[in-house]
């Protein structure tokens, strides 16, 4: 593919009310292969988002109007452009992300089934008519758009973590302005494209890349007209955000950090755990906030779910995304592969062993290969702070309780995966486990069509499934005399 002709055709600009504008300043896109500079976009500042929710309040109404089955028909409009330019979309995100094409091609198809699902459920906004129990009157409950919102995404999944907002947003009646990841800007603004081309009506959608996300954010929750945030990444930042929010009574929805537990049980099929291991830890790179952070394994099958696990480890290749011999790309800059090397460095000081992996190889770009440390002790940091790379910390125990406990040994609930054959185990430790969602025999969770989301310091509202489209709906209660 012809990537200086593709990176051209992409927008550079700020999208606002659905054309594309000059910033007074741009700031480089890297490639995280080579920390190449692949092109510069403009820079939004507090004044570019007063004018983005300008364009997004003077639609509001109109969108809110339109008949479900329009939104919906457009939004499915949107699932066909992206898969048709599928190609383009993934080398895309492939050079501003650094994943490899693969993982961008399904990323690709997660992301814009987003769009399929919530075309559906937008003719399916629901509410009640009932008499009143005293019988004087009837009681009517309906519901309609939050209205404008604002969206953050994150960097390691460009385009989904994007979806899966819009989605819903749309389906409901909402329009939306999304600020994309410094690191990651192109994949949204190709997509605003796509969406202008499928018809989507000027000024629902606005895309704002910037390099100073703090007085862009801070304009838009200060202005009364917004009337929704939603934000996926770290805790820290989304602590800051809910407060900043709350001041507003903004409608909130936080998709924070993870630090997923992966439990193998001594009835489990170690071949089968092993092939969901690699899944659930190396998707993406290890860089998703659903990665399995931390491996309990019964200490019967320890030794043999690690010798099986490393094998597999040792089999990936480092290189750049587009390289067709390449199985794992680049981690997103030098400051992510410091933070890796940290992890395993004082993993290591503390007792634990490399058992292939843990040396960065230097040179260009910012690669770090896959990592399988074995004898990982209780007071390891790995253990309790997201790795956000490819490191596989094992660690072990006796007795179910202990690895439930030792699952549930964290601030965080976003995700967690088990491995059992007995269905009575799998159920109780399921239900046991302080997560929003839990893996059964399985390292892939995510599903358009279920609730995504965590509990405790993993954050609140649900993304996707029946549930995800009633965070951007308000309800109604009309009273009427009988």
């Amino acid at each position: 593919m012809d990537t200086t002709a593709l990176l051209k055709s992409v927008p550079t600009g700020l999208w606002i009310g659905g054309e594309e504008r000059e910033g007074k300043s741009t700031f480089n896109v890297l490639d995280p292969s080579d920390d190449q500079v692949l092109t510069a976009v403009a820079d939004a500042t507090p004044a570019d988002a007063i004018a983005a929710l300008d364009a997004a309040s003077a639609v509001q109404a109109e969108w809110a109007a339109t008949p479900p089955r329009e939104r919906g028909e457009i939004l499915r409009a949107v699932f066909e452009k992206i898969t048709e330019r599928a190609e383009d979309v993934a080398t895309l995100m492939t050079l501003e992300m650094g994943k490899v094409v693969a993982e961008s091609m399904g990323e690709v198809k997660y992301g814009a089934e987003f769009f399929r699902w919530f075309a559906e459920e937008a003719v399916r906004i629901g509410g009640r008519y009932t008499p009143k129990p005293a019988g004087d009157g009837r009681i009517i409950v309906t519901k309609g758009p939050v209205g404008p919102c604002y969206a953050i995404t994150p960097w390691n999944f460009p385009l989904a973590m994007g979806t899966r907002k819009i989605g819903p947003a749309f389906a409901a009646g909402c329009t939306m302005i999304v600020k994309p990841a410094q690191e990651t800007p192109l994949t949204m603004l190709l997509l605003a494209k796509l969406m202008d081309e499928a018809g989507l009506p000027k000024g629902v959608l606005s895309v704002l890349p910037t390099s100073s996300p703090g007085p862009v954010t801070e304009a838009l929750i200060g202005d009364g007209r917004l009337r929704k945030l939603t934000f996926t990444g770290s805790t820290g930042v989304g602590k800051a955000l809910a407060k900043q929010g709350s001041d507003k009574l903004l409608r909130l929805s936080m998709e924070l950090g993870g630090n997923a537990p992966f439990v193998v049980f001594d009835d489990a099929d170690v071949d089968a755990a092993v092939d969901g291991a690699i899944l659930a830890k190396m998707r993406n790179g290890g860089e998703a906030c659903t990665a399995a952070n931390r491996f309990h394994v019964a200490n019967s099958v320890r030794e043999e779910f690690t010798e099986k696990l490393v094998k597999r480890m040792s089999e990936f290749t480092l290189g750049k995304g587009l390289d067709s011999s390449s199985t794992l790309g680049p981690l997103i800059n030098t400051k992510q592969v410091a933070t890796v090397e940290d992890l395993v460095s004082d993993a290591v000081s503390r007792g634990a062993t490399v058992a292939v992996g843990g040396v960065a190889p230097g040179g260009p770009g910012n690669f770090y290969p896959a990592t399988v440390l074995a004898d990982v002790p209780a007071d390891a940091r790995i253990l309790k702070e997201e790795v956000f790379g490819p490191v596989a910390p094992i660690t072990g125990f006796d007795t179910e309780e202990e690895g439930v406990a030792a699952a549930n040994d964290t601030e965080y609930g976003l995700a967690a995966y088990i491995y059992t054959q007995s269905l009575d185990r799998a159920l109780r430790v399921a239900e046991g486990i302080e997560a929003g969602m839990v893996g059964v025999n399985r390292g892939v969770i995510s599903d358009p069509a279920a609730p995504f989301g965590g509990v405790k310091q993993s954050g609140f509202g649900r993304e996707g499934g029946f549930e995800g489209i009633e965070e951007y709906l308000d309800t109604k209660y009309i009273a009427l005399t009988k």
